[in-house]
């Protein structure tokens, strides 16, 4: 039998944290052929969902998925990800959670593009290489300066993921 990933377990823990402490849980998920989610709302291949009791309905966090109803904009839609596509998930209150490294593109299976996708030509996603200054600035950094910058008070919580 093969081994189950740790992730959905992972998962489950820390949502199970955030409500258990008054927090809302959020994940951030890389959208692909597999992810079904309203893509008027996805920025930059990733979208931010709301997974708290209240925003959910019929919520199933399974080893391999994750599958529940929302409203968007007044409107019901059924959401189905794919676990390896979770990239994060925290409590929007502190930004406490966990991130996972972002599903390769180029091992991921990928489901047969639907019909109307053929037909109307969408856009791929890839990946946007990284400029030659960006390279430079992350690797002149000041020897010692191993502390990263104290969080900003005030504002909402930002999550932040480094790659």
């Amino acid at each position: 039998m093969p081994e189950v990933s740790t992730k959905p377990y992972l998962l489950r823990a820390i949502y199970e944290w955030c409500t258990d402490n008054g927090f809302t849980p959020h994940i951030a998920v890389v959208v692909d052929s597999r992810t079904r989610v309203p893509m008027q709302f996805v920025k930059n291949g990733e979208i931010v969902l709301n997974i708290s009791f209240e925003a959910t309905s019929g919520l199933k966090m399974e080893n391999d998925s994750i599958s529940f109803s929302a409203r968007f904009g007044g409107v019901s839609k059924d959401i189905l990800i794919p676990v390896e596509n979770v990239i994060a998930i925290y409590a929007r209150e502190n930004g406490q959670g966990m991130a996972f490294e972002a599903p390769n593109p180029a091992t991921a299976p990928e489901a047969e593009p639907q019909q109307d996708e053929k037909e109307t030509g969408a856009p791929m996603l890839s990946s946007v290489p990284v400029s030659e200054p960006e390279k430079k600035a992350a690797t002149t950094e000041a020897p010692g300066d191993d502390d990263p910058e104290p969080p900003k008070k005030g504002g909402r919580p930002v999550l932040t993921r480094i790659k």
